[in-house]
């Protein structure tokens, strides 16, 4: 089931400055992401991430094109009971308490008066603040805010959780327990769209991701999709090749990086493969392992952006 879809969303904004109505932010973007998944959107600084969460949750409205959340168009009052979300440098009253914070969240989203209270510690002890309850947000770090931000994003109990840089400033510690939480929502439902500069958190949570530049959708699929080189693969060896068996490979004219016990094999057709292999075979080198290379989703989102800006 799509939980949210987009067709030809487009978002111009309008600056005095330059005189004109037509800043584009956004143009004809078309997604969709499904029930239970967790989907990144990456982009440089720009790029207009933050302006695609913002059109979803109606803090702006697009100037054409059309969306559904839950199958209810944009702007439904509805939605607000089902999204969460945590914004990028969210701020919070420094005189309130951590506790007091969820209160207050949890009273604008209309829960029991009764069960707030509750509701609130159970959430500091889940994002990891629990000591923290009484604790003024004046004292926090940038990683125990973003801690707290995560949990009032979950005041609610979203169906659908909006995150824009959620593991911002925090250590590598709270980064795999905010990872771990995401996971485990994951697995009770709960549809997570993600904003992040950290690719390899992305990488490490994400089902699918799209990839944005200057408004447009220039990739979207899953990390395996982006990341494995369909006619590149890595053969691990026995033992290092002789030199007679480097001769006959490099007869191949197939580009092919040698290493101490291993070959990195560029194809042109996937039948090349089996050459390689008798060439191998005939020389009695033993073949361990032979999988598809793969590159990181950073080292994949530099290529497509050095591709998109002419480098």
């Amino acid at each position: 089931m799509e939980v949210i879809q987009t067709l030809d969303l487009t978002k111009h904004y309008r600056s005095s400055a330059f005189k004109t109505n037509n800043i584009p932010a956004l143009e004809k973007v078309s997604l969709s992401v499904e029930q239970g998944e967790i989907f990144g959107l990456l982009g440089p600084n720009g790029a207009g991430k933050t302006t695609f969460v913002k059109l979803i949750l109606s803090i702006v409205h697009p100037t054409s094109g059309s969306a559904t959340v839950l199958g209810y168009p944009l702007g439904q009052r509805v939605l607000k009971e089902y999204c969460g979300y945590l914004p990028e440098n969210h701020r919070y009253p420094a005189f309130l308490t951590a506790e007091n914070t969820l209160i207050f969240f949890g009273r604008l989203n209309g829960l029991p008066e009764s069960t707030l209270k509750e509701k609130a510690h159970s959430l500091l002890e889940t994002v990891g603040l629990k000591d923290w309850a009484k604790v003024k947000t004046k004292k926090f770090s940038k990683g125990m805010l973003q801690r707290l931000g995560l949990a009032q994003a979950l005041i609610n109990d979203p169906k659908i959780l909006f995150l824009d840089e959620p593991t911002d400033g925090v250590d590598p510690i709270g980064r795999k327990e905010i990872r771990d939480l995401l996971l485990n929502l994951k697995t009770q439902g709960t549809t997570i769209f993600l904003n992040s500069h950290l690719l390899s958190e992305v990488e490490m949570i994400c089902d699918r991701v799209a990839i944005l530049n200057k408004g447009k959708v220039v990739r979207t699929g899953t990390i395996a999709e982006l990341t494995t080189q369909k006619l590149a693969y890595v053969v691990q060896l026995s033992s290092p090749i002789t030199n007679e068996i480097r001769e006959r490979l490099q007869q191949t004219i197939l580009p092919i990086e040698y290493k101490d016990t291993s070959l990195i094999v560029s194809l042109h057709d996937k039948s090349e493969l089996n050459t390689v292999i008798d060439i191998l075979r005939a020389g009695g080198i033993g073949i361990e392992s032979m999988n598809q290379q793969k590159t990181s989703l950073e080292d994949y989102f530099i290529q497509i952006m050095k591709g998109e800006n002419g480098q």
